[in-house]
């Protein structure tokens, strides 16, 4: 019986440390491909859309109600557009994942709050979860199977 007990605690061992080594390459992968994918639309949705965002000025938060719609069109869609590919590839994951969290809150502010929790209802779950997906990247930053990782790597073996 012992000798079952501890087979079973080496195979749950080694899975452990497997699973650690994928996770360390590929952990954070699917989170950074998924939130590329979906503000990548959204970037792509506003440079090809109309600027609707005079209809919502009188709801940005201060400092963004100070900058004029034009420009604050412009700032979302280009931070949108660059952070999905910055974040597909892996680079600068940690300014674009601020960037996008702040992003994010501001739209929670302006578009989202008054709408419920509901996505059918363009409620503020949806940028909710976009920010909580955020966190891991901003903290651990993009893993290493990305382009942040390399050059960190390449740097390092200068000094």
């Amino acid at each position: 019986m012992e000798s079952i007990m501890t087979a079973t605690v080496a195979v749950f061992d080694r899975f452990r440390v497997l699973a650690n080594n994928a996770g360390e390459w590929i952990g954070l992968l699917g989170i950074r491909l998924l939130l590329a994918y979906e503000y990548g639309n959204a970037g792509i949705g506003k440079f090809n859309g109309e600027n609707w965002f005079g209809d919502v000025e009188s709801q940005f938060p201060f400092p963004f109600n100070v900058l004029s719609v034009d420009f604050s069109w412009f700032l979302v869609t280009w931070t949108e557009l660059f952070g999905a590919v910055a974040l597909a590839v892996g680079l600068a994951t940690r300014l674009f994942s601020i960037s996008l969290f702040i992003l994010t809150l501001v739209a929670w502010a302006t578009v989202h709050a008054g709408y419920g929790y509901n996505v059918c209802d363009n409620g503020f779950l949806l940028p909710l979860i976009f920010m909580i997906m955020l966190v891991p990247l901003i903290l651990s930053g993009p893993g290493k199977l990305s382009l942040d990782h390399l050059l960190l790597k390449r740097s390092a073996k200068r000094y």
